[in-house]
This record gives C-alpha cells, structure tokens and sequence, in this order.
C-alpha cells in the first residue's frame, strides 16, 4: 500500500505562499475590511464632482470638495495615529467606520450640494484615520524583513475596491442618472461600512500599546529624522502634481473629451490593475535593494500624467495616460513602509499621522488652487501640475539620501 504523503503539493504550495507574503490573521482581516469599506467609498466618491455638478453646484465647489478632501485627511492623519496609539488598532478602526457610516446617511437623507460638504467631513475621515491604524497594524504583525511585503499587500488590496468601485458607481449613474444613481451607491456603501464593522471587531486580535502616546504634533516634530524630512519635501510636490487636477480629471474625460460614466470607470479599473501588477516585484525588489530609485521613478510619474492627459484627446489615447496614472504607484508602499522604519519604535501611528499631517495640509492648498487654474483653462491647470512635479523629482535626485541603507529613529537617539 502506497503512503500518501504528508503535505500534498498545493498545501505546500499555499504554505509557501503564506510565508512569502507574510499573511497573519489579523492581517487578512483587516484587508478583508479595506476591501468592504473601499468598495463602498470608492462607488460614490469617484463621481462626486459630477453629483455636485448636477445638483447645481460649481467648478468652484468642485474645488472647495477636493480642498476639504486633501485639508481634512491632513488634519485627520494626526488624530488617527493618535487614537491608535492611545486605544489600539481594533478600536480605532471601529470609531472610525462609524464616523463614515454617519456621513454616508447625510449625503442619502439631504440630496443637496452644501449637504455633500458637511457630509464629505465625515465620510471622507475613513481613508486618512484609519490610514496611521492599519499600518501601525502591519508594523506589529509582521517581521521587520516583511513590513515592506505587509504594506505592498494593503496597497494591493487597496486597489482592488478602487477598481471595481467607479466601474459599478458608474453603471449606477448609467441605470438610474447622475443624482439618483450616486445616492443609491452611497446606501450600498453603508451596508458595506456596517459589515466591515462586525468582521473587524470579530477577527481582528487587538493590541493596545503600552507606552503613553503623544497628542501635541509640536512635540512629535522633534522625533522626525532628517531622511524623512527630505523624503516629505518631495512627496509635496509630488502631490501637487496629482492633486491640481485631481478633481478635474472626472471632468475633462466625460464633459471635455466625451466619454461615458462606464468608460470612465473602465479607465479607473485599468489604472489599478496596472497598480496592482507592479506592487509584488517592486517590493521584492525594494527589499533587496537600495530604496531611492524607486521612490523617484515614483515621483517621475506622477509629474508625467498631468501633461499626458492634456495631449489624450480620445478614448483610446486615455487607456495609455491612466496606465501612466496607474505606475504612479511604483513606490508608494515603499514610501509607506519607510515612514514607518523611520518612526520612533515607541510612536510609530503618531509619527505617520504627522508625516500625512504636514504633507497633507500643504496640499490642500494646491487642491483649491486647482479650481482657479481650471477656470483659466484646462492647460494652465495641466502645466503648473507638471512643473511642480518635476520641480519634486530634481528636488529629490540631488538632495534626497538613498534612506534604504539609513538607520530608523528611536525616541532614545533623536533630540528632544
């Protein structure tokens, strides 16, 4: 009688991949929840320029969203590292879920263009609050050698409600118009909110630091390294280049260029895949190597995308700018995973929440301003993007150091 043998081939198989990605429970929960809760907001949130639009708001308004947006995840960054560090990862995730989910109600029971921006302080927290949580998350879980693997993963997973999100928001708004159709995406994205909620407190295993976490932002700054100095200099303006004409994007595909709803949703699912296909070999890559390359090559792309957008005058032509768009994210989990190899061992949430603090209030005025560039021309709006971009990449080239092989910070090393 032939013996089977003890672990048949695909168990071996799907061991190896365990272990190569690094997959723990808590982990695969908490992607689990990015995918429900992303999947919901990115149904809505995609078209809600055009919903301002058809609810008789302005270009301006458009502007002031994408403002609030980018100057609310700035001043939300800070807040959730520190609730995180105060309360821990589990129950923070989960006040930050019931904040969205009471955001998505406004935007379902007022169908109102001033009710979208009180709405939009609320449903728009999820992304940057929970941010600090889910990587404070993956530090803990996962060995030093597969924190960059842990983040690659969440970017990955990220992408995969960021790609089918648009497609259904915008087969919603075919099937039952501009208004109605995002209304109705926003009340599916509620039931999704609300089961992330019950799967995450179910199967995530909390963990509440010992150490006192900081409040004061001031305070924090003194623990912030030179490297991730530099690094946050250049990611500025790189979100410059992304965020002038972030909320026109939407605008010049349908209104300009004349796609439909669905071909636009169809350009974003291209976007992420492309996302998607790049992450795993750039982190094995970035693991094995230096880090500077690839956050530079990162920030050459997204200094390349507002230009090409410009000169993308047909459909077709788009397919080849959202692919650019899409290699934006070449070594944005890289940039993750540094911020917080940087970090202080004892203040790892609060430090990346300052890091999106800063970046992210400075851009916010870029956002605005993207509004008054758009209403010069769509050019203007398209160049000034590019020029900060590439202002950011040359920034980076001569002064930025490569922080692959830089020593991480510690409260006991850092000045106070």
């Amino acid at each position: 009688m032939t013996n089977l043998p003890e672990n048949p081939p695909k168990k071996n198989i799907l061991r190896k991949a365990i272990q190569f990605f690094g997959i723990k429970k808590s982990l695969a929960a908490m992607l689990t929840m990015v995918i429900l809760v992303g999947l919901g907001e990115k149904m809505a949130e995609r078209f809600l320029p055009i919903y301002i639009l058809a609810l008789g708001g302005s270009t301006l308004i458009v502007g002031v969203l994408n403002g609030i947006d980018n100057l609310l995840s700035a001043l939300y960054s800070f807040p959730g590292g520190y609730i995180a560090d105060k309360f821990g990862y589990k129950k923070a995730l989960a006040i930050f879920n019931i904040v969205a989910i009471f955001g998505y109600l406004i935007v379902i029971l007022f169908p109102v263009w001033p009710a979208v921006l009180v709405a939009a302080i609320f449903f728009l927290s999820w992304t940057s609050l929970s941010l600090p949580a889910t990587m404070s998350l993956v530090n803990q879980v996962m060995p030093t050698n597969k924190r960059t693997m842990g983040v690659t993963l969440n970017s990955i997973v990220k992408r995969v409600p960021m790609a089918l999100g648009p497609l259904l928001g915008g087969y919603m708004i075919y099937l039952y118009g501009e208004k109605d159709g995002v209304r109705i995406a926003f009340g599916i994205a509620l039931l999704l909110a609300l089961i992330a909620l019950i799967l995450q407190q179910w199967l995530i295993q909390d963990f509440v630091p010992a150490h006192k976490a900081e409040s004061n932002p001031l305070k924090m700054l003194r623990f912030m390294s030179p490297d991730l100095r530099n690094l946050l200099v250049s990611d500025i303006l790189a979100r410059f280049a992304e965020q002038i004409p972030y909320a026109f994007v939407v605008i010049w595909a349908m209104k300009n260029i004349g796609i439909s709803s669905v071909q636009f949703g169809v350009l974003t699912t291209i976007e992420m895949i492309t996302a998607v296909l790049i992450y795993i070999p750039v982190a094995y890559l970035a693991d094995k190597s230096t880090k500077k390359p690839f956050v530079l090559i990162t920030f050459c792309f997204f200094a390349a995308f507002p230009i090409a957008l410009y000169f993308s005058q047909s459909f077709i032509l788009l397919i080849f700018a959202f692919i650019l768009r899409g290699l934006k994210e070449f070594g944005e989990p890289t940039r993750k995973a540094l911020i917080m190899d940087l970090a202080p061992e004892d203040k790892k949430a609060g430090m990346f929440g300052l890091y999106y603090l800063l970046r992210d209030v400075i851009v916010a005025a870029a956002a605005v301003g993207g509004a008054y560039l758009w209403n010069i021309s769509p050019f203007t709006n398209f160049v000034v993007a590019t020029g900060f971009g590439v202002i950011g990449v040359l920034y980076f080239a001569i002064f930025g150091r490569d922080m692959g092989k830089s020593v991480p910070a510690t409260s006991a090393n850092t000045p106070r």
